[in-house]
């Protein structure tokens, strides 16, 4: 088995919500989006190298064959002329996605060397540095300072995220949002098996027409199943999704979004607003924490998805900024320890699921937040410094290494069904 290390990262600078709301393909931003992103950087670097080799250590190899991370880089440097090296048993110091890349000239002579790591949602990171190559823009990182900001000014969270990014966020997140709302009609469109050994059949279109027949409150939540199912299963199948904050939660918040925007008839103002809060409080965790599974496991990825549509929620609901932090909080708290236990390195089992949960938990924390004045002991910055000691303690075999949990008795029972065949 292997081992959990004390990654040795330090809190990170708060970067614009566009490197943590990335447009792309799933089925994984950090073992997916990240490797290709990395790859394609090497070759624009060493363009005299013609042959490569790739090792993938740790995590990023023990599930890449299951998240596509092969394929990725060798659609960006070549099947014939790449070969790719898996050590799933080795984590080097700095996060366990790490990645090294070799290049070799014409003549036989080294073409360069890069070691880099995937740290979730999609960024890449080399080591002694927090994220490739993007300024610190939020002065303030702290849910309670930018909380104490809110209520020394009169503004809201979005109105903080406004004045650090500048005017421009807005039609950054409107592509967000019109992505969101294409990954969901998608979804419900496509049926069918997804890719993989599992044979999983796609669920979000019966769960969507089993919630019309429902009365109100049963329907809410089948339809908010329904859109998380539609979004997750797009990501799956390798569709075009949002990372909210990673593609292994992307489901949680657009479901939330899209239910509130059809039901409530809400604006797309307003929708945007909630998006740079949903988003504020992801970054939160991002830069103090961390939102990769192969790091704290799955209470970095759902976990923080719940913490984000939660806010969302509260806010599209009137919230004050103390019922939104609570709201957040109450997401994140009540994910605390989730595994990443991904059976078959598939972003499927119990993936897909979790997403749907998370964003029915995520409208429960609102409407428990918003029954409050907003008053509560455990800040949302106390369980991200929880979350994220947690993660540490928590063994490899259970952060996106396929060894632990659910994976190891789903491999067990597959093991023994092939053989007996």
């Amino acid at each position: 088995m292997g081992f959990s290390p004390n990654f040795a990262r330090k809190n990170s600078a708060m970067i614009t919500l566009k490197e943590l709301y990335r447009i792309g393909y799933g089925p994984s931003s950090s073992h997916t989006m990240a490797p290709r992103k990395a790859a394609s950087i090497f070759l624009e670097r060493h363009p005299q190298a013609v042959s490569f080799e790739v090792t993938l250590y740790g995590s990023l190899a023990a599930t890449g064959k299951g998240h596509m991370t092969d394929k990725a880089i060798l659609d960006v440097l070549g099947a014939e002329r790449t070969h790719i090296v898996w050590l799933p048993k080795t984590f080097l110091p700095f996060h366990p996605n790490g990645m090294k890349f070799r290049g070799t000239d014409a003549e036989g002579h080294a073409a360069g060397e890069w070691t880099v790591f995937s740290i979730g949602g999609g960024a890449l990171a080399e080591e002694g540095q927090e994220a490739l190559p993007f300024e610190n823009i939020y002065p303030i990182s702290s849910a309670t300072e930018i909380l104490s900001w809110c209520m020394h000014t009169g503004k809201s969270y979005w109105e903080y995220v406004e004045e650090c990014e500048g005017a421009e966020i807005w039609d950054y997140l409107a592509e967000v949002w019109t992505t969101m709302q294409q990954a969901v009609r998608n979804g419900l469109d496509h049926e069918g098996v997804l890719p993989g050994p599992l044979g999983l059949r796609r669920k979000a279109t019966s769960y969507f027409v089993r919630a019309e027949g429902y009365q109100h409150s049963m329907r809410t939540r089948g339809l908010i199943f329904a859109y998380a199912l539609a979004v997750s299963e797009e990501n799956a199948g390798g569709g075009k999704i949002v990372t909210a904050p990673t593609c292994g939660s992307c489901g949680v918040l657009p479901s939330v979004l899209y239910y509130l925007s059809e039901s409530r008839h809400i604006s797309d103002q307003r929708i945007l607003h909630a998006l740079a809060t949903a988003g504020l409080f992801g970054n939160i965790v991002k830069a103090n924490a961390s939102i990769s599974g192969a790091e704290v496991g799955c209470q970095g990825e759902v976990g923080v998805a719940c913490a984000m549509a939660a806010a969302a929620a509260s806010q599209l609901f009137g919230g004050t900024p103390a019922q939104i932090e609570y709201a957040a909080e109450m997401g994140l708290e009540h994910h605390l320890g989730l595994t990443c236990d991904p059976v078959c390195g598939l972003v499927q089992i119990p993936c897909i699921e979790r997403n749907a949960y998370a964003a029915a938990r995520a409208m429960d924390a609102n409407s428990y937040a918003m029954l409050t004045d907003g008053v509560h002991q455990v800040s949302f910055d106390r369980v991200v410094e929880v979350m994220k000691r947690t993660g540490h303690d928590l063994p490899s075999l259970y952060k996106e290494t396929g060894e632990g949990g659910l994976a190891e008795d789903y491999q067990k029972m597959w093991d023994t069904l092939h053989k007996n065949r």
